[in-house]
């Protein structure tokens, strides 16, 4: 695991009630299920994933080790996020967004949640099935450890690209992560992969500010990646196992247009646009 050590800004006070007043985060529905369990959690923004979130919460209900689960949803209207069926798959709590916006607000909405409900830090995934769940550990320990920020990487020593498809290898090996880590002053290799943690310093630190209307699709997540390693927090890269299917369309939410508008969100990230 690649590591920056603690700076300046590593070890900033929570956010007084006033600043917490000021957060920007979406309407949304909530639906706990169960209570809390852990001291980190694990938070899955979907929409519309039917069987492959299913497969997926399965997969994490069978394995150890794995913390409280929230789901943000965007507004499923396949049947996949019946309030049943995911408590009997271990879901703790259904966030579920109500206005516009799309991954942005789903994970404002859920970090807003983990952080009201006491949660120490936050492990991301994405609910398509992509991803191997067994290293949910792992990014649980990492933020144990000390880190802020961990991104997650099929591309380092250790992880897997499987059925990668070309197109996106490049997009992501020759703009995407040279961008972002030139954002950052810090050499990522895997920016657009969900995999992710985040401590509750990081997300509360006033020089970050997440909870901002202006994060309202893939944004945040450049930003995050970009803005943790700028203010001194301590960032770092886990291998991971990321898997596309043999055949069949690619699980993508991201078209044409989306790209074109990815492209425009990392000039505005290098030119420091996001920043509080």
């Amino acid at each position: 695991m690649t590591d920056l050590g603690p700076g300046p800004e590593a070890a900033v006070a929570g956010p007084s009630g006033a600043d917490r007043d000021a957060w920007q985060v979406p309407e949304f529905e909530c639906h706990e299920l169960a209570p809390r369990a852990s001291a980190v959690c694990v938070l899955i923004p979907v929409l519309n994933e039917g069987e492959r979130i299913i497969g997926q919460l399965q997969r994490m209900h069978a394995s150890d080790g794995i913390p409280d689960i929230l789901i943000a949803d965007g507004g499923s209207d396949d049947g996949s996020m019946e309030s049943e069926r995911l408590e009997q798959l271990g879901v703790r709590t259904l966030l579920i967004k109500k206005g516009p916006g799309r991954v942005g607000t789903q994970l404002r909405i859920g970090f807003a949640y983990a952080l009201d409900q006491g949660y120490e830090g936050v492990v991301t995934i994405d609910g398509n099935g992509k991803d191997d769940v067994a290293a949910i550990p792992d990014f649980v320990a990492a933020l144990r450890g000390g880190l802020d920020f961990v991104q997650g990487s099929r591309f380092v020593a250790g992880g897997e690209a499987v059925n990668t498809p070309l197109t996106r290898w490049l997009a992501i090996r020759v703009l995407h992560a040279p961008l972002v880590s030139l954002a950052a002053g810090f050499r990522y290799t895997d920016t657009t992969n969900g995999f992710r943690a985040y401590s509750r310093r990081l997300l509360e630190n006033p020089a970050v500010q997440p909870f901002r209307d202006v994060f309202r699709d893939y944004e945040i997540l450049w930003y995050l990646a970009a803005r943790s390693a700028r203010t001194g927090h301590r960032v770092g890269e886990l291998p991971v196992r990321r898997a596309y299917p043999d055949r069949g369309p690619t699980p993508t939410k991201i078209d044409f247009a989306g790209g074109v508008g990815i492209i425009a969100e990392l000039g505005r990230l290098v030119l420091g646009r996001f920043d509080p």
